[in-house]
């Protein structure tokens, strides 16, 4: 048995991901610092502290967020 591809919406758009992957695996794959960003899991905020052990399964609502300084 292999493993299936899982479909998500990532940051309003459907994206395939190749396997079941946490959030911290997801940041790293895309190469974004999880120190910069606020993860929103399924309409919750996802503490930082987490990100290793919340697993995305199909059809998950991910919203990446990143604040930007200035005026």
């Amino acid at each position: 048995m292999g493993w299936q591809a899982v479909k998500i919406q990532l940051n309003g758009k459907e994206q395939e991901i190749e396997k079941v992957l946490s959030i911290k695996a997801l940041l790293e794959g895309l190469k974004i610092n999880a120190e910069t960003v606020v993860v929103e899991h399924n309409l919750c905020i996802v503490k930082k502290a987490l990100y290793p052990e919340t697993i995305l399964r199909e059809n998950d609502c991910v919203e990446i967020l990143s604040f930007m300084g200035g005026g």
